[in-house]
């Protein structure tokens, strides 16, 4: 026997995050306006500093397109703002130490499948940015989103098992492992199996 009323607070579950991730899409599209008007950058530029065309720019402006977290570090880098102001609307203040303790860094949702939790986003002008990522598998999903950006990155494992792409390999990683790369190569990762995996990812210019 089915339990309806189970199955509909699973429902609503899913509406409610979907509805969050589309308003952090809206509301870090107007911070990027917002940087625009300020530092009166044309949108050909901005569209430019990550690649991509200016209509596609635009709609990431909207809401209406997902933008990934080395793009938003590459704008922050060339136009001397924090990632963090981006993505949370929050300026770093902490000048010695910044301290987050489990489970209760920012955190924001890039996609239905990705979840990143900053572990730096307090400290003022950190050298480096450390995010904790949860990546839920895909089951069937054989292409992997690849990007680049400024800098080397290294990812350790905490939880399940990942594919890596890199510079035309691919390398699988299990709980433990972790790996240094240049990170101007193309590379991306899928989950691999029926659960999330969780991974330590350190990125430094």
């Amino acid at each position: 026997m089915t339990n309806s009323g189970a199955i509909d607070a699973e429902n609503l579950l899913k509406v409610t995050t979907i509805k969050d991730m589309d308003e952090q899409l809206k509301q870090i599209g107007e911070r990027l306006r917002g940087l625009r008007d300020v530092l009166d950058i044309p949108v050909e530029e901005m569209a430019g500093t990550i690649g991509i065309d200016v209509e596609k720019y635009k709609k990431i402006e909207e809401g209406e397109v997902d933008i990934t977290i080395s793009n938003l570090m590459k704008i922050a880098h060339k136009y001397g703002v924090s990632a963090e102001e981006l993505m949370f609307a929050e300026a770093p203040r902490m000048k010695s130490y910044f301290v987050v303790r489990k489970g209760q860094g920012m955190s924001v949702e890039r996609t239905k499948a990705y979840k990143y939790q900053s572990l730096v986003s307090g400290f003022v002008n950190h050298k480096a940015d450390v995010f904790i990522v949860t990546v839920e598998p895909k089951p069937g999903a054989h292409t992997i989103y690849k990007n680049t950006h400024q800098g080397q990155e290294f990812n350790l494992v905490l939880e399940g098992k990942m594919e890596l792409y890199i510079g035309g390999k691919t390398i699988v990683l299990d709980e433990g492992d972790s790996i240094y790369f240049d990170s101007t190569k193309p590379h991306g990762m899928l989950a691999i199996g029926d659960k999330a995996v969780k991974f330590l990812a350190f990125t430094v210019e």
